[in-house]
């Protein structure tokens, strides 16, 4: 039993690619189609390994061993080794000798009586046709039934000449139409029915396409984290369920909208809220992304691509639909004290008066009125006191140039590699270098507005709306930078284009990096 789950820990965990490996030794190799084969012949000791291609073993012959994936497999000889066998039917004929294991995954096993396995027998997703004697010397295992092994035979074709040619539809399949049918008739009711999530994804796609995909691309970075958070939180853990549903549901509503938008983008629609318009865009994008799942290579670029967009496409239009209906609070302004109420006029009249600026020194008791309803003295009114610059003034600054970024970014680099070789972290390097990198930045950001390489270059961070960063915006900025390096830095590129000078993470963040004078205080 040990050798049986030693077998499928081989194939599951890369140990055909190791066979593989082993087999480049052999001295004939051949590729016909999209079978491969590799095979020795040195006889009568020669390993096998077959990809989408059946394999017989004739009476007489003997081979080492024997793997073959996405074909049949038939032994009238002796297999020195074990016989493995995914997505396929093993044959075992009278003469047929295993002197180990035989495992069949996805497939049938069909033996005549004088077959002989002399250690165990596995059988997952498929059954055994043998006579009533036969059997192994060792344990069997069988998961499944012989109908389900049929069923699994059947999609082989469909990963021989779809999967491994990157095209979700094969046009030879019927059943692949069949799937693909009742795929969209779940788009076309929802394209019907949630008409209006649809109309603002699609509207949101044809606005700000590429805004769409980056944050469907920041969406699917950010989404594994966050289960992962949750989960360690353990009070999170009730709200997996509900983000996976919602993060299945964008993606399904943004497709039928990338599919709607498609059609609009060949056939312009006039009026965005006219169902029988959406309709017909609806029908051609759809038609468009059919005739697309069915091309080599760009069946699957186009299923990513439309993944992307529409997750994208949803949560942009989540956006504005939670800012409508929760508005900001306008910030309240602080202005001048209002001046004090004048007081009461006296109805007897009065001569009008003229004010002088009289020194309190010069005034005597017998000056002061004796009806004076307040007492005569100097106010001594201090200087205002300049108050420090508010980080609204920063907004008004010009924004920082890409390679003052860049060398305060190089300086931060420089500064927190030294201190890794000062702590002598030699294990595990790389990712106490990340980590010592990102809480670096998330504490000078959230305490200085800057870091030690942005104060060096006379650079500072502000929100867009003036205010200062706090820990959740530094936050955000943090992994988000993480994504705009990841993309072989196009995220950080993006400040040469961009007219505010804003990399994608400053977008996210709702950030600018402005270029501060000299006199600016730290």
């Amino acid at each position: 039993m040990k050798r049986i789950g030693a077998i499928v820990a081989m194939l599951w965990l890369g140990g055909a690619a190791a066979f593989t490996t082993a087999t480049l030794s052999a001295q004939s190799v051949s590729v016909a189609g999209l079978g491969i084969q590799f095979e020795s012949m040195d006889r009568p000791y020669y390993p096998v390994l077959r990809i989408g291609q059946d394999y017989t073993l004739k009476a007489g012959e003997t081979a080492r061993e024997v793997f073959v994936v996405f074909g049949d497999v038939t032994i009238e000889g002796r297999v020195n080794r074990d016989v493995v066998v995914i997505l396929g039917t093993a044959r075992l004929g009278g003469a047929a000798v295993i002197d180990r294991s035989l495992v069949v995954v996805g497939g049938n096993v069909q033996a005549i009586e004088g077959a002989q396995i002399h250690e165990d027998l596995f059988v997952a997703g498929g059954g055994l046709d043998a006579p009533a004697g036969f059997g192994p010397s060792g344990q069997y295992v069988a998961v499944g039934s012989s109908a389900l092994g049929t069923r699994l035979r059947a999609i082989v074709p469909w990963l021989t000449n779809g999967l491994l040619l990157g095209r979700p539809i094969v046009p030879d399949l019927p059943w692949v139409w069949t799937i693909a049918f009742v795929f969209f008739l779940i788009n076309l009711l929802l394209n019907v029915v949630v008409d209006t999530p649809v109309r603002a994804s699609a509207a949101a796609l044809r606005a700000t396409p590429l805004s769409a995909f980056l944050t469907g691309l920041l969406v699917l970075l950010l989404f594994g984290p966050v289960c992962m958070l949750l989960a360690v939180s353990v009070v999170g853990i009730a709200v997996l369920p509900f983000l996976v549903c919602a993060m299945l549901i964008a993606v399904v509503i943004g497709k039928v909208a990338f599919a709607r938008w498609l059609g609009m983008t060949v056939v312009h629609q006039d009026e965005p809220e006219n169902r029988l318009q959406s309709f017909r865009s609806f029908l051609l994008g759809s038609a468009i992304i059919c005739v697309a799942y069915m091309i080599p290579v760009l069946g699957f670029v186009t299923w990513g691509l439309a993944g992307v967009f529409g997750l994208g496409a949803s949560t942009l239009a989540f956006s504005s639909a939670y800012r409508r209906e929760n508005p900001k609070q306008p910030r309240k302004v602080k202005g001048a004290t209002p001046p004090p109420a004048a007081p009461p006029e006296s109805s007897a009249p009065s001569e009008p008066s003229v004010a002088y600026a009289v020194p309190v020194s010069y005034l005597s008791s017998a000056d002061v009125p004796p009806t004076a309803a307040e007492p005569l003295y100097a106010a001594v009114v201090a200087p205002p006191v300049p108050e420090p610059a508010l980080a609204s003034e920063l907004v008004m600054l010009p924004r920082a140039a890409f390679v003052d970024r860049l060398a305060g970014f190089a300086l931060d680099v420089i500064l927190i590699a030294i201190t890794v070789q000062v702590l002598a972290i030699h294990r595990e390097e790389g990712r106490v270098f990340f980590l010592l990198a990102l809480a670096y930045h998330l504490t000078f950001w959230t305490m200085k507005g800057t870091t030690l390489g942005g104060i060096i270059c006379q650079l500072r961070l502000v929100r867009v709306d003036g205010r200062a960063l706090t820990f959740p915006d530094a936050l955000v900025r943090g992994l988000t930078g993480i994504f705009s390096l990841a993309v072989f830095g196009l995220g950080f590129l993006w400040i040469l284009r961009d007219p505010e000078r804003q990399a994608w993470h400053d977008r996210v963040a709702g950030t600018y990096v402005v270029k501060v004078p000299r006199t600016w205080p730290v």
